[in-house]
């Protein structure tokens, strides 16, 4: 499995390149989708990733599923993991909310982001079909972090009110 990069690495900081449509379902594609797989569900808290995240400079993000279904009961999804490739944001909510957020690349920092309470994200999704889908809550919060990563914004660029966590005091919070 392929390590999820830290906030050191220049890749990061990268735009990521658009995956032409012709290569979806392709081995090398396959292969990227299904090491941010392993790598977000290799973190107990790993609710997504993005392919920068595991050097793959290609605009594609992942959701875990499970921990989507477990983290907004008011969602109807079957728990399968979420792909989005050459994802773009088309329509944000004038309406902002202050949100906390993490990130598997940015170890054990947290702040608060302001981000849209709704979006509309478009895609395509593993098979390359044309996907739309409004969100909001916990699912546009995703869409707007992910999007950051593929142009080479983490979320410590915009929060304010940052603070660190050790692992201990994550392991207690898990633990309650």
């Amino acid at each position: 499995m392929k390590d999820i990069l830290q906030r050191e690495n220049p890749v990061l900081r990268e735009t990521a390149r658009s995956v032409p449509p012709g290569e979806i379902g392709s081995p090398a594609v396959a292969k990227v989708i299904d090491d941010m797989k392993r790598a977000v569900h290799s973190q107990k808290d790993g609710v997504a990733i993005a392919a920068p995240q595991i050097g793959s400079n290609l605009r594609i993000f992942l959701i875990n599923g499970e921990l989507l279904r477990q983290a907004d009961k008011r969602l109807k999804h079957d728990g399968s993991d979420l792909v989005f490739i050459n994802p773009e944001i088309v329509r944000t909510s004038r309406e902002k909310k202050d949100v906390e957020e993490g990130c598997l690349s940015v170890r054990w920092l947290y702040g608060k982001v302001k981000r849209s309470v709704r979006v509309t994200l478009k895609a395509l999704n593993e098979k390359g079909e044309h996907v739309e889908r409004g969100a909001s809550g916990l699912l546009a919060q995703i869409f707007q972090h992910e999007v950051d990563h593929l142009n080479g914004i983490l979320f410590i660029d915009k929060a304010k009110e940052v603070w660190e966590m050790t692992e201990e005091e994550i392991k207690e919070l898990e633990g309650r």
